[in-house]
């Protein structure tokens, strides 16, 4: 399909960073904010208060207007996992055509579990729902760093004509049809993320944070066969890859809040003011693990500190006193 007219649906650090490399394909982009602070300052000093220092190319048009950003061939959704279905309902009002909707946040929804692609075929029947994960800071991808990324729908040709038309020299979508698979790697890996920032503001060492890494990769490798994922989007860059970098970097939200933690600060200053969506997906994870009897024990203990039934010492002495087993 021809895709000369993009938009982007959040002006936030990461929707930013999106509009920057789709505008740098040469296409048509549109960057939609609902914020009027950050509308406006995108708009008039042509940056994102959540991204400072970065100037948003001269060819994005910002709006605030749904109906505007509508218009497009294809459409990102970089609002948070939360907000999504609220955001997808608006969206479906105004679509006069069929649409991909390509879901940019990594999490499950509270209550429904149901994945970011399920919400959008919900609200917007009229959509092609897609998913686009992997490894990537958005402050990376803004400045034109090298990315490597997953892109995912159900049917292969429309995947590779979205990977096709957001691809730049420096930003680089493989292009899957395991939808489900790329939507698990990326919900889980906030979750662990968080456990391995708690071992980081714990002092723990770096041998801990090896070992925290393998065995919570290991869980997500249970949990997704559990849900259908296949092994090989858990291998590729949705899975492994970014579970690696979002498990080493500060410059990941959920490891910066699990540092927090590490260090002694309470729950409600830990993120600083920034969404940690593993905050928000790690109860629904546990339930979702639970309802196929997959043992998480690395996703419990995090759900049990931010849920306040453990401390932090506690949850990882519950982690070094399970029963030696086998490693398979």
């Amino acid at each position: 399909m021809s895709i000369n007219r993009i938009a982007v649906l959040g002006g936030g650090a990461w929707g930013t960073a999106l509009a920057q490399t789709c505008a740098r394909t040469g296409r048509a982009v549109t960057l939609w904010e609902h914020e009027p602070g950050n509308a406006a300052s995108l708009e008039t000093k042509r940056e994102s208060l959540f991204l400072p220092g970065v100037r948003l190319d001269n060819g994005i048009k910002v709006t605030r207007d749904l109906a505007t950003a509508a218009r497009a061939d294809a459409i990102l959704l970089v609002v948070p996992a939360q907000a999504m279905r609220a955001v997808c309902t608006a969206l479906a009002k105004v679509m006069t055509a069929p649409t991909p909707l390509i879901a940019c946040a990594k999490g499950i929804e509270h209550g429904s579990h149901k994945f970011m692609t399920e919400i959008i075929a919900e609200c917007a029947p009229k959509a092609m729902p897609a998913i686009l994960s992997g490894p990537s800071f958005a402050a990376d991808v803004a400045r034109g760093l090298p990315t490597a990324v997953t892109l995912a729908a159900a049917d292969g040709k429309l995947a590779g004509d979205l990977a096709q038309a957001i691809a730049s020299a420096s930003f680089r979508p493989y292009h899957s049809t395991d939808v489900r698979g790329v939507e698990i790697g990326g919900a889980t890996k906030n979750v662990l993320a968080i456990a391995a920032g708690i071992v980081t503001g714990r002092g723990l060492g770096a041998s801990a944070a090896a070992a925290l890494t393998t065995r919570g990769f290991a869980e997500l490798v249970r949990f997704g066969k559990a849900y259908g994922a296949k092994p090989e989007t858990m291998t590729g860059l949705s899975g492994l890859g970014d579970l690696i970098l979002t498990c080493s970097s500060p410059q990941s939200r959920n490891f910066s809040f699990g540092v927090a933690l590490g260090k002694g600060e309470k729950l409600a200053g830990a993120a600083h003011g920034k969404l940690a969506e593993g905050a928000f997906t790690a109860p629904v994870l546990l339930e979702m693990a639970r309802e196929k009897n997959v043992d998480m024990p690395i996703s419990a203990a995090v759900a049990a500190v931010l849920t306040e039934k453990l401390s932090v010492d506690a949850a990882i002495e519950s982690l070094l006193t399970r029963p030696i087993k086998s490693e398979a």
